[in-house]
């Protein structure tokens, strides 16, 4: 598969550094540090030497840097073997390559089902105490009456 070749309009080059919020509408590389929040309406590129402090919105994101922030990148997110994100990432897509360290949660735009596991009641109960074990695998069946799936338990 083809690399898709990026047009940058906007460079932050090594050593540079931006104290404040900064917004691009083209596709944009930081190699200097950010201060701040980085909104670009295309795609950003954070080299290995980059580094933003605050929040970055892009429509995708390739992280060979470091970001401490949260990353909303609605259509890819890419975090490459030298990337060090800090923060919680939302995209439709994402690559972590080996060696990437990723602190926070990812959300993936998809819509969460009701859970509906049915051991989840039985340990839930018998871990807070509240029912006996039998008592918590007799709520539970009553609960999954009309499932054919079996209730799954665990050593708790």
């Amino acid at each position: 598969m083809a690399k898709e070749v990026i047009k940058i309009s906007t460079l932050i080059g090594s050593g540079s550094v931006c104290d404040g919020d900064f917004r691009c509408t083209g596709s944009a590389r930081i190699d200097g540090t950010v201060n701040g929040d980085v909104n670009v309406d295309g795609v950003l590129v954070v080299g290995t030497l980059g580094k933003v402090n605050g929040d970055v919105f892009a429509k995708s994101v390739q992280i060979g840097g470091e970001v401490v922030g949260d990353v909303k990148a609605p259509e890819r997110a890419e975090l490459t073997a030298t990337a060090r994100v800090l923060g919680n990432l939302t995209t439709n897509v994402i690559v972590i390559d080996e060696n990437a360290v990723f602190q926070g949660s990812i959300n993936m735009n998809q819509e969460v089902p009701e859970r509906k596991e049915k051991g989840f009641a039985f340990r839930k109960a018998v871990k807070e105490g509240k029912k006996s074990a039998s008592l918590a695998v007799s709520e539970a069946l009553k609960k999954a009456e009309g499932d054919s799936e079996e209730i799954k338990t665990e050593e708790i």
